[in-house]
């Protein structure tokens, strides 16, 4: 089954049920994809790719919201907490990215095969790292670089 009709189904339950927060969920994707199908110069077919580059970049965007609404404390809780459940229930249709324990061991491996040290770039190891193949959080690649960089 798509991912598509997933969340069809999702949304066909989620309405009987009148769970507001899956629906909203599910709309807010629907329509990320109807913008992106709109966008001029949009050739691919509607896939699985593209929802899934639509609901990573739709989860990157609201995880950086909830960030800011925390930060207003009591005021943005509501926000925060209907923010948070988009981003559990929209998860599962991403891959699996690799484990902060997983994607420290596989920096190590680069830089250990590449031979940098502490006057080597952040951006270049970074690089390195991001094209080994793997379901890698970016923001934590980026992160652990500089971390292991520094305390060399």
């Amino acid at each position: 089954m798509t991912i598509e009709q997933d969340l069809r189904t999702d949304q066909k339950t989620a309405m009987r049920a009148r769970d507001k927060a899956t629906l909203n969920a599910i709309r807010s994707v629907q329509a990320e994809v109807a913008t992106a199908k709109a966008a001029p110069g949009f050739t691919s077919e509607v896939d699985d790719s593209l929802y899934r580059k639509t609901i990573a970049t739709y989860v990157k965007r609201i995880s950086k919201s909830i960030t800011e609404y925390q930060a207003m404390g009591e005021r943005g809780e509501a926000q925060v907490e209907t923010l948070s459940f988009e981003v559990e229930y929209l998860t599962r249709y991403l891959p699996q990215t690799l484990n902060e324990q997983g994607t420290r061991q596989l920096i190590e491996g680069v830089l250990t095969k590449t031979g940098v040290d502490a006057d080597t770039q952040p951006g270049q190891v970074i690089g390195a790292v991001m094209r080994t193949g793997e379901e890698l959080d970016g923001a934590l690649v980026n992160r652990l670089v500089r971390e292991m960089l520094e305390a060399q």
